[in-house]
């Protein structure tokens, strides 16, 4: 097969496996695993380079959170954390809300926002139904807080994970890069989500006092394994920070945490193991082969050089340009394929700058996991969150939704572009 030809196929094949994930008519696990096999038996690439593109920093960094998380919510933590919450706001619903809210946006930080929203989501739902409220204002907010507070650490959000796996960048990095504006942004969201929800969030006094009613310490059924996991969590959090200075990758650190917290938990490996989300896990693998065979074509290098040319190599252009272009991208695309796609066209637009291409990376960071919040099918964290919902006979459209946050989205987006000129850029 001439190149040309393989170019083409290649191209053919990511571009229909990629309209077929957004659509959704096919599990988008299935679809990139039958998109990367095609590559092989077409001979574009062998099963030994198909191996080779695959990150498994980003794939070890991912098993080894889902286990810690796993075991640990087993002790109740989540549930009383967001019961805790609910009582101290006195069953305020906007009170609830914003504590909801923050609680989403740190642990999105700190773990993950899919993580996050799995546990949180449901025991919102639970506050909302004793209150007798819609909780689709609830739940919005959470994937706002969710994706705004995963944009801050190296672990919050897939595509941090995956930037920081391809990269020198490590946790406090993103942390010192990222978080003065995520503050910022978070602030920012909060002051228009209050203008358009508080006054449509109200609720009688008896029922206030069945949140009140509530017995959080029921929630924690493990005393002695929450402190155990504590302790793991905690540690690996500092390990995170640290990694750079004790040379050790985020991804053994994560697996180092993950192994002990299984060992001193004592608890069935077969039944923690068989709840990390396997699919999700294959769907990274695949999707980094199948970026791997537009690699080995030549199609990520012309594209580099493409961006070079539109911005003649300007430093301040080409930041904003892929700030933009991932927020809008992002939006209507899952973030996660997006940012596989882009990383080595960074990589390859600094082989051909001579400027540093740090900068970059923040805008490829900010518009990826920001621009997630456009439309439900922006992120994983939207799409689980309305899963939820659907479970319980409640249900946000997808126009719905982006009314309330695509406007959100690029307010935030204009906040990054303010924040990468005046520190970045001038």
């Amino acid at each position: 097969m001439s190149s040309n030809s393989q170019l083409y196929l290649a191209v053919g094949i990511f571009i229909l496996t990629y309209a077929i994930i957004v659509s959704e008519k096919i599990n988008r696990m299935t679809i990139a695993f039958f998109g990367a096999l095609l590559l092989v038996l077409f001979k574009i690439i062998n099963l030994e380079f198909a191996f080779h593109s695959i990150d498994f920093d980003t794939i070890s960094l991912l098993i080894g959170m889902m286990i810690i998380v796993n075991i640990t919510k087993r002790t109740g933590l989540f549930q009383y954390i967001a019961i805790k919450s609910a009582k101290l706001a006195k069953g305020d619903p906007w009170r609830i809300l914003i504590m909801l809210s923050i609680i989403t946006a740190v642990s999105s930080a700190l773990l993950d926002n899919v993580t996050t929203v799995l546990l949180i989501a449901p025991v919102t739902l639970v506050i909302t139904e004793a209150l007798q409220i819609n909780p689709i204002p609830f739940m919005v907010v959470q994937i706002l807080s969710a994706n705004i507070g995963g944009t801050a650490t190296l672990i919050g959000d897939p595509p941090n994970i995956m930037i920081g796996s391809e990269t020198n960048l490590g946790f406090m990095d993103f942390l010192s890069n990222l978080l003065p504006v995520v503050i910022v942004i978070y602030l920012v969201t909060f002051f228009f989500i209050k203008r358009m929800y508080k006054s449509k969030l109200h609720v009688k006094d008896d029922l206030k006092l069945k949140i009140m009613d509530m017995n959080e310490n029921l929630a924690l059924t493990d005393i002695p394994l929450l402190i155990k996991s504590l302790c793991i969590l905690f540690l690996t959090m500092l390990g995170f920070a640290l990694h750079q200075f004790i040379g050790l990758e985020t991804a053994t650190v994560a697996l180092a945490g993950a192994s002990i917290l299984l060992l001193i938990s004592k608890l069935d490996p077969e039944e923690i193991v068989h709840e990390i989300e396997w699919i999700t896990i294959f769907f990274f693998a695949f999707l980094f082969i199948l970026v791997g065979g537009l690699e080995k074509v030549g199609v990520i290098d012309f594209i580099a050089k493409g961006v070079v040319e539109m911005t003649n190599g300007n430093i301040l252009l080409t930041t904003i340009l892929i700030l933009w272009i991932s927020a809008i991208a992002s939006s209507f695309l899952d973030n996660i394929p997006f940012v596989a796609t882009m990383i080595p066209i960074i990589k390859g637009v600094g082989a051909l700058s001579t400027f540093n291409i740090t900068p970059l990376w923040w805008a490829l960071a900010l518009g990826a996991c920001l621009g997630g919040n456009g439309t439900l099918v922006g992120a994983s964290a939207n799409v689980v969150v309305a899963g939820i919902l659907e479970k319980h006979n409640h249900k946000i459209s997808f126009m719905e939704y982006m009314k309330i946050a695509f406007p959100l989205m690029i307010l935030s987006i204009i906040i990054a572009t303010i924040y990468l000129y005046v520190f970045y850029l001038r």
